[in-house]
C-alpha cells in the first residue's frame, strides 16, 4: 500500500501579494484554471487503485480551506492533521508516519509539498514505482530533478556513478549540497552528477521511523506524546498543543536524509517546479507569441519577457521588458523578473509596519463560505458575504456594532433576537447592536448578501460566540480589514 502525504504548511510569501500568511500558494489556482496547487497534489492519485487515501498534514490558519478545496475535487482523506504551530518537515513526517503505523501494516509513505507543479503526471509516477521498488529493500527515496539550467534557488543532491543493484535509474546518495552560487551551479549543471533537491520522498513507514529514532528521538518522543494527546475536531485531528510544543523544529532532509546511509535517489524529469518566486511560475506558465505571461484582464503593448497578473482591474503594460506586475484588490507589485526573490524584503518591511497586507486579503474564506471588504470607512464598513449551501454562520453578538443584510441572490433563514424570518432576493434586516443573531443557507444555491456595519468599532475580534457549528473560539480569526471572525 501506497499513501501519499500531503504537506500543506507555509506561508507563501514569495509571491506576494497574490499569496499571504493566511492564504498560501498551495491553496490558490495560481496556474490557470481553477484547480488550486493541492487540487492538483492529490487529484493526480484519484484513478490510480493501488494508491490510498492522503494523509494531509496542516496548520490551524488553513484548516477549513484545505477540507473545502479536498472536498470539492472529491478526494476524501484518511487525516487532516493539524500543527498548532509549524515545527518545519520533520515533525510532520514523524506524526504522518505513526498515524500510517497505527491504520495500517507498514504501508509507503510517499511525502509531497502540496505547493509543487509537476507538468508530466505520466513521469513522476513512473518515477514513484521505481521509489516503490528502493523503499521495499529499506531504503529511504529521495526524488532529484534533472537540471535544466543553473539554478542557485535550490538545494543539490550528487548522485553515487554506479546504481542501486537491480534497479535501474536509481542511485545511492553521494552527499546533499546547498544552494550554491551561479560559477558552482554551472560546474554542476556540466558535471552531470547534481540534481535539484526536490523535497519529495518515498519510504516505507518503519524505516523512516527507525531512523527518525535513530537520528532525532527527541521530535520521535514529542510527536507519540502529541499524537496520544491529541483529539478529532469536525474533519480534523488536533495534536497536542502543549506536547508538540516540546518538539524541536528541523527539516527531514537536515534531521534524516542528510544522516542516514540508507538515501537513495531517483532522477527526475517531469516539468517539476516548487513555484517558490515569481520567476518560477513565470516558467512554469505558457507564453504567448511575445513570450509574455498574462492572466486577467491584461492589456500589454511592446511588451515582452514579463509576468502580468490582473485580479481585479485592467492592467495595461507599455514598453514593459522581463518584468513582473501582480494587480490584487489592495496592493500592487512590480518588480524587475530577476529581481522577484528580494519580495521577501519588501513583506519584511510590511510586516515591521504592521500592515495587514502582508498577512490576509480582502476576501477571506471561512468553512460556510467567504466574505470580502469592499468600502471600510470612518465608524462604518461595507462586506461582500457568500454563504454555501446548507452552512450556517455562528450564534452571535456584537457589543459595538449593528448591521444591515440585504440579500443580492438566494435564500436567507435569519435568527434575531426570538424571531426567525425567511428572506430571499431584495429583502432587507437589521441586527440591532448587542442582538443575538444567525444566519443560514437553507437553499441548493450559495447566499449572498450586502453587509453594512455601522458602530465605534469594527474589529474583527467583537464577537461573542454562543454556538458554533465548527468548534471555533472567538479568538479563532486573521487579521484582516476591520472584518469579523464570523
Amino acid at each position: 500500500m501506497l499513501i501519499p502525504v500531503i504537506l500543506s504548511g507555509g506561508s507563501g510569501t514569495r509571491l506576494w501579494p497574490l499569496s499571504r500568511r493566511f492564504f498560501p500558494k498551495q491553496l490558490m489556482p495560481i496556474l490557470g484554471g481553477r484547480e488550486t496547487l493541492i487540487q492538483t497534489t492529490v487529484s493526480r492519485f484519484a484513478e490510480e487503485s493501488d494508491i490510498a487515501a492522503p494523509i494531509v498534514v496542516t496548520g490551524e490558519p488553513y484548516r477549513f480551506m484545505v477540507a473545502s478545496q479536498l472536498q470539492e475535487c472529491g478526494v476524501t482523506p484518511s487525516a487532516i492533521i493539524l500543527e498548532p504551530f509549524g515545527r518545519n518537515t520533520a515533525p510532520a513526517v514523524t506524526v504522518a508516519t505513526l498515524i500510517a503505523l497505527r491504520e495500517h501494516e507498514d504501508p509507503a509513505l510517499l511525502v509531497l509539498p502540496a505547493d509543487h507543479y509537476i507538468g508530466d503526471t505520466k513521469a513522476f509516477l513512473d518515477a514513484v514505482k521505481v521509489g516503490q521498488e528502493l523503499s521495499a529493500q529499506g531504503l529511504l527515496v529521495t526524488f532529484g530533478v534533472v537540471p535544466n539550467h543553473a539554478e542557485t534557488g535550490y538545494g543539490y543532491i550528487r548522485k553515487h556513478p554506479e546504481p542501486v543493484a537491480h534497479v535501474p535509474n536509481a542511485y545511492p546518495v553521494a552527499e546533499f549540497v546547498e544552494k550554491p552560487d551561479v560559477a558552482t551551479a554551472e560546474a554542476y549543471l556540466r558535471d552531470g552528477t547534481y540534481l535539484w533537491n526536490s523535497g519529495m520522498f518515498l519510504f516505507r513507514a518503519s524505516a523512516v521511523l527507525q531512523e527518525l529514532e535513530t537520528f532525532v528521538p527527541e521530535i520521535v518522543t514529542a510527536c507519540r506524546q502529541a499524537l496520544a494527546g491529541a483529539r478529532p475536531d469536525l474533519d480534523f485531528l488536533r495534536l497536542s498543543e502543549t506536547d508538540f510544543a516540546a518538539c524541536p523544529a528541523d527539516s527531514f532532509d537536515y534531521a534524516v536524509m542528510e544522516k542516514t546511509d540508507k538515501a537513495a535517489v531517483v532522477p527526475l524529469s517531469c516539468g517539476w517546479s516548487d513555484i517558490g518566486s515569481w520567476s518560477a511560475l513565470y516558467d512554469a506558465r505558457e507564453k504567448d507569441a511575445h513570450n509574455n505571461v498574462c492572466v486577467g484582464d491584461v492589456l500589454a503593448e511592446d511588451c515582452s519577457g514579463s509576468y502580468i497578473h490582473a485580479t481585479n482591474r485592467l492592467v495595461a503594460g507599455l514598453g514593459l521588458k522581463n518584468m513582473v506586475i501582480v494587480e490584487t484588490r489592495d496592493a500592487v507589485f512590480a518588480a524587475p523578473r530577476d529581481r522577484v526573490q528580494e519580495v521577501k524584503h519588501l513583506v519584511d518591511l510590511l510586516n515591521k509596519a504592521a500592515r495587514v497586507e502582508a498577512q490576509s486579503h480582502c476576501k477571506v474564506f471561512r468553512p460556510w463560505g467567504h466574505y470580502e471588504a469592499i468600502d471600510p470607512g470612518l465608524r462604518y464598513q461595507v462586506k461582500r458575504i457568500v454563504v454555501y449551501p446548507g452552512q450556517t454562520l455562528s450564534l452571535q453578538k456584537h457589543y459595538h456594532r449593528a448591521e444591515h443584510w440585504v440579500i443580492v441572490r438566494g435564500t436567507a433563514w435569519v435568527r434575531r433576537g426570538d424571531e426567525e424570518l425567511l428572506l430571499t432576493e431584495d429583502q432587507s434586516v437589521y441586527i440591532p447592536l448587542g442582538t443575538v443573531h444567525r444566519l443560514h443557507n437553507p437553499g441548493k444555491v450559495n447566499l449572498e448578501l450586502i453587509e453594512i456595519q455601522t458602530g465605534s468599532y469594527l474589529g474583527e475580534d467583537d464577537i461573542v460566540r454562543f454556538d458554533d457549528l465548527y468548534g471555533r473560539r472567538d479568538t479563532d480569526a486573521m487579521p484582516s480589514r476591520g472584518t469579523k471572525s464570523r
